[in-house]
């Protein structure tokens, strides 16, 4: 096995393990929003209603962008769109909505959590669009695998 075959498939496995992830995450916000929310919310007060309901906005915003990049990646990865039109513009991860830190601290335990799970994946899908355009610093522990690599 050649060190860009498994840079690929290491490659496709974060991807699909991400999407899975976006998916719980996005069912899990949804069901917490519906239902399981309402406790907490009613105990706001009318302005931090406002503002929860803005952040339950920016939280879905993030995960679609999200979903949305992962699915442009599973198509390159299946063959089912060039990495060219992958590099298009409009397939690009697009900038996140920011959650300032004090709306975060006033916002319910469950809306926190939410929060801090939707910005770790997007930051994390960020690293990875970065890494398309900016390979990774040379280091020892890659250098130590791409020769075991070649030797196998």
């Amino acid at each position: 096995m050649d060190v860009p075959a498994n840079g690929a498939m290491v490659h496709r496995r974060l991807i699909d393990s991400m999407y899975v992830e976006a998916m719980v995450l996005a069912d899990e916000a949804r069901a917490y929003f519906d239902q399981g929310g309402l406790a907490e919310r009613a105990m706001l007060d009318p302005m931090a209603r406002v503002v929860l309901s803005c952040e339950s906005l920016k939280i879905t915003t993030r995960l679609m962008h999200v979903i949305a990049w992962l699915l442009t990646q599973k198509a390159i990865d299946a063959g089912e769109m060039t990495v060219e039109m992958g590099d298009d513009p409009m397939r690009a991860l697009p900038a996140g909505p920011e959650t300032e830190d004090d709306a975060l601290a006033t916002m319910p335990a469950g809306t926190q959590g939410l929060i801090r799970a939707s910005m770790d994946l997007y930051r994390r899908a960020e690293r990875i669009e970065r890494s398309r355009s900016a390979p990774p610093a040379a280091s020892p522990a890659r250098a130590m695998f791409e020769r075991l690599a070649t030797r196998l």
